[in-house]
């Protein structure tokens, strides 16, 4: 199937990355890209939501489970491991996708994000993102690769999706694509 470039966010110095129109029933599945995340700060969470009511809240109800890869850059510790801290069950929160991330000009985070069926109203809408991270702010820095899964619990169209960092701004370049 083709992927089809719906719209590219490049931010500076900004506080969030908002995908407000282009998320409809075109597409069966909408696929965010991350090209080189990178708070004003060091040892951020990036996060993202989603809205049912085309960006006026991000709150919609999400059911989660992380795990990741991780290896130090002096070889001290390497693992996989559950991120239970990071999971949400029936939470409106935002949703961890990476922790740590970072702000030097020499570190960064890409990554994916798949939502599935957004604009379905008969069922949940399914999503799942991997990031590569250049890990700082915790111990010695670390390469992670992080996996989060889950649903929206609801059977509203989604039809707006926010990406931030807990706190701070940011540069990067998000990229949505319909596939289909």
């Amino acid at each position: 199937m083709a992927m089809t470039l719906i719209t590219t966010n490049t931010s500076s110095d900004a506080a969030t990355s908002d995908f407000t129109t282009g998320i409809d029933s075109t597409y069966k599945l909408y696929i965010f890209k991350f090209i080189s995340i990178n708070p004003a700060e060091s040892g951020e969470t990036f996060t993202f939501n989603g809205s049912a009511d085309s960006g006026s809240n991000y709150n919609v109800t999400k059911t989660s489970t992380v795990f990741r890869a991780y290896h130090s850059e002096d070889d001290s510790v390497a693992a996989l491991d559950s991120q239970a801290a990071w999971d949400l069950a029936q939470s409106t929160a935002y949703q961890e996708l990476s922790r740590y991330i970072g702000g030097d000009s020499d570190t960064a985070s890409s990554g994916e994000l798949y939502l599935f069926s957004p604009s379905s109203t008969t069922y949940i809408k399914h999503w799942y993102s991997r990031l590569s991270v250049s890990q700082e702010g915790v111990g010695d820095p670390h390469a992670q690769d992080v996996y989060t899964g889950g649903y929206m619990n609801t059977t509203s169209a989604v039809d707006a999706v926010q990406f931030k960092f807990a706190s701070g701004n940011f540069d990067g370049t998000i990229k949505m694509y319909g596939v289909g």
